[in-house]
């Protein structure tokens, strides 16, 4: 299948595959979560007060 017969290259194939989905479960699992360790926002925070 597509010229490629060594099981290292398909094992890498695999692995970035793996890779891609796993990002995209990630990056939609925490879209629009809170991040409340920046310190920057909690400054500001304390400055509105």
């Amino acid at each position: 299948m597509f010229g490629i017969e060594d099981p290292g290259i398909w094992s890498a194939y695999l692995l970035g595959f793996g890779c891609l989905v796993f990002a995209l479960y990630f990056g939609i699992r925490n879209w629009n979560k809170e991040d409340n360790n920046d310190k920057s926002k909690n400054i500001k925070k304390k400055n509105n007060e």
